[in-house]
């Protein structure tokens, strides 16, 4: 049976005149698209685009149904707007972040959200969002990815290593890296919303630096202007970098981490398809 996705598929191929800008408008992954496309040919017993390099045209069986298409696409529409005003307000999406993740690259992420739901943001360590996630509380989160979320919906978004962070005015500034030994008399800033925290202590302890703190704070964006104007040094996922700091690699200090999108184990469907994870793809792109 012919559904309104497969319709509303159709139309954005033919008004786009591109499979990726029309997955886009849809909110699908192309491969998402490409597949609802086949689908509707298959229902319909004919091919309705002609593909080559440079355009996509229709064929005499797509030109039939586009006339069909596009009047059940206006009644659909009619039908909405004269129910809206009676229609109960859509709930929010209610999405739980890692407080680590840059606050810029955040802000990009959700501009480029276009769904039809309000978003509410909310934060938590990796442990909170999971726990409220699987009681319903959240709609989806972005936090660490583990080896066992390969079992769950779930996208890796992106994969970055911990950096030292210095002020551009420091000595060490724009060194291709830095040994342990160099920061041993540097004063340090504690990030503690940091993932790695006990890791990181550990870490210098075990090479004999145990430097004196200007500050400690769960406050990222505190911590990074902090470097920034030269109060201390710190280390941080290299996406908190900003202007007027230096990421620099620390020798040895090798730890990673993946950011990912997390949503209920009982969700319907892949989450690359996820209208968040098409918002997130462009705020990181």
């Amino acid at each position: 049976m012919i559904k309104r996705a497969h319709l509303r598929q159709f139309l954005a191929v033919v008004d786009t005149g591109n499979f990726t800008r029309a997955a886009e408008r849809v909110g699908v992954a192309q491969p998402s698209l490409s597949a609802g496309i086949a689908e509707l040919e298959r229902l319909v017993g004919a091919k309705l685009f002609l593909r080559d390099r440079r355009r996509i045209r229709l064929t005499d069986a797509g030109n039939r149904l586009l006339a069909h298409a596009r009047a059940i696409e206006r009644e659909f529409r009619e039908a909405e707007a004269s129910l809206a005003a009676s229609a109960p307000v859509a709930s929010p999406l209610v999405i739980g972040v890692l407080p680590s993740l840059a606050t810029d690259m955040l802000s990009r992420c959700m501009s480029a959200w276009s769904g039809e739901r309000a978003l509410v943001l909310t934060d938590g360590t990796d442990a909170e969002l999971r726990k409220r996630l699987s009681e319903g509380q959240l709609d989806a989160v972005v936090t660490l990815l583990r080896p066992e979320d390969s079992e769950r919906p779930s996208l890796e978004l992106f994969e970055e290593p911990y950096v030292l962070m210095l002020s551009l005015a420091h000595p060490l500034a724009g060194t291709e890296i830095i040994e342990a030994a160099q920061v041993a008399g540097e004063t340090m800033i504690a990030r503690r919303s940091c993932e790695i925290l006990a890791d990181t202590s550990r870490w210098f302890t075990q090479r004999g630096v145990r430097p004196p703190f200007f500050m400690r704070s769960a406050n990222d964006d505190r911590c990074m202007e902090m470097v920034r104007i030269g109060m201390g040094v710190t280390t941080a996922p290299a996406s908190l970098a900003r202007a007027g700091v230096s990421a620099v690699p620390l020798a040895g200090y090798d730890f990673r981490r993946r950011i990912g999108l997390l949503l209920p184990r009982a969700h319907a469907g892949e989450a690359g398809d996820h209208p968040l994870a098409l918002a997130f793809r462009q705020g990181l792109a």
